[in-house]
This record gives structure tokens, C-alpha cells and sequence, in this order.
């Protein structure tokens, strides 16, 4: 490789990046604005609403298992909007991705490798007749919330902890956010699901 091939390559290296911070910048701004636009809305009541479940009968399970987020967590939103507002908090957009990419690929190896058997543990306890049918279900649903779950923990963090430890912080935090949200998910599972098909 000559010296001219070398420079067509970091210059080839140099628009790439300035390409991906771009698209990270629109991202932000976008989040930015979605923010923005949640706090201008005025809150939703609900008035008491009463369900008779027992003559459902539940056919198919789709849905989203939320994870991390919930309305009691509302009031969440708007504190860590103000948080993230404070001078000398953020963390530099290159380090986020970072921070971002290494607490993935610990939150995927866990989903991988431990998930498996924590959601065994739960089918078993409540006794689901299929168990281990609801595994891929949630390891997809899980996967698909998985990068904005990671970016409002590393934003709720912001500047605090340059090492490991507040990576392996995070980590843990989503992955008992993930437990939690596993627990809820076969607890409001509906009685014929749980018993499964005995007629």
C-alpha cells in the first residue's frame, strides 16, 4: 500500500464518521423533539374502566413486553428531561455510542446465554404447560427495545463514571429491568394461558 492509497482510505474512514455522527445528530435532534412534544401535552385521565375477563379467551399472545418503561415511569420522563438539561451532564456523543455498544453487547450475551433459564425458572413456577414456547417471543421483543432502553440509562447516568463500573452498572440495571419485565409479563398472562389448553 503506497502513501496515496493510504490517504484515499483515512479519507474514505473520515467521510464515513462524518456520515454516522450525522445521522447520530438527526437521531438526538429527533429524540430532542419527541421530548419536547410529550412535555407540551397535557396529561391523559382515564376514568374507571371494569373488565370482566373470565369470558376471553386468548387465541394468539402478540404484544410488546415493556421492559423499562410503564406509567407509573411518566413522571420519570419529565425528571430526567430537566436532569439532562444541566450543564456539564451529557456525555459527548462519540462516548455514548461507545458506552452504548459495549453495554449492548453485554445486554445481548445475557439475553443469549442467562435469559434462557430465568424464564424457564418463571414458566416453571407458575406451572405453563408449553413451557419454553414464549422464549423467542421475548428475547425478539426484548432485542427490538433494547437501543432506547440503553441510550435513557446512559442519558439518566450522563457524565458520571468514566470506567467499567458504570458500564457494568448499567448493565445490570437493564438486566433487572428485563427480569422485572419478564415477571410481569407471566403474571398478567391470562388464566387460560397459564393453564394451558386442558379442555
Amino acid at each position: 500500500m503506497d502513501f496515496y492509497q493510504i490517504l484515499q482510505w483515512m479519507q474514505g474512514q473520515l467521510q464515513l464518521y462524518e456520515q454516522r455522527i450525522s445521522v447520530l445528530e438527526n437521531s438526538l435532534r429527533c429524540a430532542e423533539d419527541e421530548i419536547r412534544q410529550l412535555k407540551e401535552k397535557p396529561p391523559i385521565h382515564v376514568g374507571t374502566i371494569q373488565y370482566k375477563f373470565d369470558q376471553l379467551k386468548v387465541e394468539t399472545l402478540e404484544g410488546t413486553l415493556s421492559i423499562g418503561l410503564n406509567p407509573q415511569d411518566l413522571q420519570g420522563i419529565e425528571d430526567f428531561a430537566i436532569q439532562n438539561g444541566q450543564p456539564g451532564m451529557a456525555l459527548p456523543p462519540m462516548e455514548m455510542m461507545k458506552r452504548g455498544m459495549q453495554v449492548e453487547e453485554e445486554i445481548n450475551r445475557y439475553i443469549e446465554s442467562e435469559l434462557p433459564g430465568f424464564v424457564s425458572s418463571q414458566e416453571a413456577k407458575l406451572g405453563l404447560q408449553h413451557a419454553g414456547s414464549y422464549l423467542s417471543f421475548i428475547q425478539n421483543d426484548i432485542k427490538k427495545q433494547l437501543h432506547g432502553r440503553i441510550e435513557a440509562h446512559l442519558r439518566k447516568a450522563g457524565g458520571a463514571g468514566q470506567d467499567e463500573a458504570s458500564i457494568t452498572k448499567t448493565a445490570e440495571a437493564l438486566k433487572k429491568e428485563i427480569e422485572n419485565g419478564v415477571v410481569a409479563f407471566f403474571t398478567n398472562l391470562p388464566a387460560n394461558m397459564k393453564e394451558g389448553e386442558q379442555q
